[in-house]
C-alpha cells in the first residue's frame, strides 16, 4: 500500500486538467491533438499556490496558441472549490497553479498516524528486483573510512530502494584470488617467521601494519611451531586461507558493529575454481567478438561504445580482470535481477565503459548494470588532514572511527553529500553536541517531540487521535508548513531512489528537523487550550514518526532522550 497524499492530490489534479483539455476540445476552444502527460508539482513558492502545472506551456506547439491564453481556458474549466482545490489562478506566461483547501493538510497527519513506521514507503518501484554490491573491499586489511562511506552509502541506498517498492538484495565481492591474496599471504607468513626468530625481512610489497604482526601471532598461538615444519606451498597455502579467513571475519564484524548486513558474501574463488571465466570466453568467441593480436586475446568493446577494445587474456595465457568481472556480472544477472548496481571508487573510472559493453556483449540489456562512482572521503581532526596508506599501515579503521565520532554521526555525515562530490569529514565536528553538528540536531528533534509526548502522558493529557482531534486549529504559518513537509516525505523517498542520491534523505531530515525546531521555539505544544493541545499533539506525534522512519533509513538511532 503506497501511503503518498501528494500523490494521490497529483493524481485529481492531473485528471482535472486532462478533463479540462477534452472538454475545450469538444466545444472548440482547442483544436484537436492527444491529450498529453499532464506534470504537476509541489509549488515552492507559497504565493503560487500549493501545486502547479506548466502543462499549457508544453500544449503550446499543438495548440498553435499563446501558453497564457491555453491555462485561462483550462482554468476556467475547473469548477473550485472541487475536491481538494479551494481556487485555481494563471500566472506568469501560462503557469497554473492550485490552492488546496485543509483537507489535504488533516488527511496527511491522519495517514502518517495511521501508518506508522510504513509512512513514507511506496510501491513505485513495482517489486522489481534490485541488486546492490559495495564495499567489496579487498581481505588485505581492516576496513578503512573510504570503506566506511561506501558502506554507509550502499546501505543508505539500499533501504531507500526497499521504501520505494523494490527488492532489494545487498552483496559483497570477496576479492579472494590473486595476486593481492599472495602478498598477503607472504606477509603474515614472514611476520610469522619472524615471531620465531628467523631473520626474515618484509619486502616493500608486503602489507606492514600492526594488524600482520596481530595474525602472525594469532596464527603462532592457535597452531604453534606446526606450520613451521610444512613444506614450502603447504605454509603458503595456509597463511593465504587463514589469513583472508580471519580478515574477513573482522571485517564483518566491523560492518555490523556499523549496522551493514550483507545478503550475500560472493567468493571470487568460486568463479575461478567454476569455470565461469571460460563460459564467458566460449560466449563471446561465438559472437565474433574475440580476436588475437600481439600474443594476446581482445574483445571487441568498441562494438558497444568503449573507446578502445580491450584485453582478456595475455600474452602470459592468464586472464585479465575484466574477463571475471564479466563472468562476475553475468552470475548476478543469471540469479535474475531486473537491475544491477554497482559502487565503485573514483579509481575505477576507466572500467565502467568496457564493464557496461562486457555485459552487453553478452547478451543482456543495455541498462542492465548501472555502477555508481563513489568519491574519496579526507578526514581532518582539529584542521589537520588524517594521512592514509593502507599497505604501510598508517590509515583510521572504520572500527577507530566509529569509536571516536560513533556510529549515528559517521554514518550520517558520510551519506550528507552527492555520491559524485568528494567528502571532507571534520571529525571535531561530527563529536559535537550542538546544532552545528546535524546528526546531533536531527536526534535532539526526536528527542524534543519524545520528551513533549512524555510530558503530555505526566500531566494526564489523554492523547486525542488525529481523526478525532480538531485538526482546523493547525492554522499558524509554521504549522502548515512543518505539514507540507511531513507530506513531501513519500516524494523524496522515491526521488532520492530515483536519483540515486541518499544525501536528500539526509538534507530533508536536517531541514525537517529545523522546521520542527523553529515551530517549538515559537509556539507552546501544551497549554490551557486543551483542543489546541490536542491538535499541536497529532502535529507533534507525525513529526516524531517521520523524523523516526527518516532515521531509520539513514540507519542512524532515533534517541528519546539525548
Amino acid at each position: 500500500m503506497s501511503y503518498n497524499i501528494a500523490e494521490k492530490i497529483r493524481v485529481e489534479l492531473e485528471e482535472m486538467i486532462r478533463n479540462s483539455i477534452r472538454g475545450a476540445q469538444e466545444e472548440g476552444e482547442l483544436p484537436p491533438f492527444d491529450v498529453p502527460v499532464v506534470p504537476i508539482e509541489a509549488s515552492r513558492d507559497r504565493s503560487h499556490g500549493d501545486f502547479a502545472t506548466t502543462v499549457a506551456l508544453t500544449l503550446a506547439r499543438s495548440a498553435r496558441m499563446a501558453p497564457r491564453a491555453i491555462a485561462t481556458i483550462l482554468a476556467k474549466r475547473i469548477s473550485a472549490p472541487c475536491g481538494y482545490v479551494e481556487r485555481v489562478e494563471v500566472a506568469g506566461p501560462g503557469f497554473i497553479n492550485f490552492f488546496l483547501n485543509r483537507v489535504w493538510l488533516e488527511e496527511t497527519l491522519i495517514m502518517i498516524e495511521d501508518a506508522g513506521t510504513a509512512y513514507g514507503t511506496s510501491d513505485f518501484g513495482g517489486g522489481a528486483r534490485i541488486q546492490i554490491e559495495f564495499v567489496s573491499a579487498n581481505p588485505t586489511g581492516p576496513m578503512n573510512v573510504v570503506n566506511a562511506r561506501a558502506g554507509a552509502v550502499g546501505d543508505t541506498l539500499a533501504n531507500i530502494f526497499a521504501a520505494a517498492g523494490y527488492q532489494v538484495s545487498r552483496e559483497y565481492y570477496i576479492n579472494d584470488a590473486g595476486n593481492q591474496v599472495d602478498v598477503l599471504g607472504k606477509s603474515v607468513e614472514l611476520r610469522y617467521r619472524q615471531l620465531l626468530g628467523e631473520p626474515v625481512e618484509l619486502s616493500p610489497e608486503c602489507y606492514q601494519g600492526d594488524y600482520i604482526t596481530d595474525l602472525a601471532r594469532r596464527a603462532l598461538d592457535e597452531r604453534g611451531r606446526d606450520i613451521a615444519s610444512m613444506s614450502d606451498d603447504e605454509r603458503r597455502n595456509f597463511f593465504k586461507s587463514y589469513a583472508v579467513a580471519e580478515i574477513l571475519r573482522m571485517q564483518r564484524e566491523s560492518l555490523r558493529n556499523f549496522g551493514v548486513e550483507f545478503d550475500v558474501w560472493f567468493s571470487e574463488k568460486t568463479l575461478e575454481d567454476s569455470g565461469a571465466d571460460k563460459q564467458v570466453m566460449e560466449i563471446l568467441d561465438s559472437k565474433g567478438l574475440l580476436y588475437e593480436k600481439d600474443g594476446a586475446i581482445w574483445f571487441k568493446s568498441t562494438a558497444f561504445g568503449d573507446d578502445k577494445d580491450r584485453v582478456v587474456v595475455k600474452r602470459d595465457g592468464k586472464y585479465t580482470y575484466l574477463l571475471r568481472d564479466l563472468a562476475y556480472h553475468k552470475n548476478k544477472l543469471d540469479r535474475g535481477f531486473d537491475r544491477i548496481i554497482d559502487i565503485w571508487g573514483p579509481d575505477h573510472h576507466g572500467y565502467v565503459a568496457r564493464t557496461k559493453a562486457g555485459v552487453q556483449a553478452l547478451g543482456y540489456p543495455q541498462d542492465a548494470l548501472e555502477v555508481l562512482l563513489l568519491q574519496l572521503v579526507t578526514l581532518y581532526s582539529h584542521g589537520e588532514q588524517v594521512r592514509m596508506s593502507k599497505r604501510a599501515g598508517e590509515f583510521i579503521t572504520m572500527d577507530e572511527l566509529i569509536q571516536e565520532v560513533g556510529k549515528d554521526a559517521a554514518r550520517y555525515f558520510f551519506v550528507m553529500r552527492n555520491i559524485d562530490s568528494h567528502l571532507d569529514f571534520d571529525m571535531e565536528l561530527a563529536k559535537e553536541q550542538s546544532q552545528e553538528n546535524p546528526v546531533y540536531y536531527i536526534q535532539y528533534a526526536h528527542a524534543r517531540l519524545s520528551s513533549i509526548m512524555r510530558q503530555a502522558a505526566e500531566l494526564g493529557v489523554k492523547y486525542v487521535p488525529a481523526r478525532e482531534a480538531n485538526l482546523g486549529l493547525l492554522a499558524e504559518d509554521a504549522e502548515v508548513e512543518l505539514i507540507k513537509k511531513l507530506a513531501a516525505f513519500p516524494d523524496e523517498i522515491i526521488a532520492a531512489a530515483r536519483d540515486r542520491a541518499p544525501n536528500r534523505i539526509a538534507k530533508y531530515a536536517l531541514d525537517l528537523a529545523g522546521m520542527f525546531h523553529s515551530f517549538y521555539n515559537s509556539y507552546r505544544v501544551l497549554s490551557d487550550d486543551r483542543e489546541l493541545t490536542a491538535a499541536r499533539l497529532v502535529l507533534a506525534n507525525a513529526t516524531r514518526i517521520v523524523l523516526r522512519n527518516l532515521l531509520g533509513i539513514l540507519g542512524v538511532s532515533a534517541p528519546e532522550r539525548m
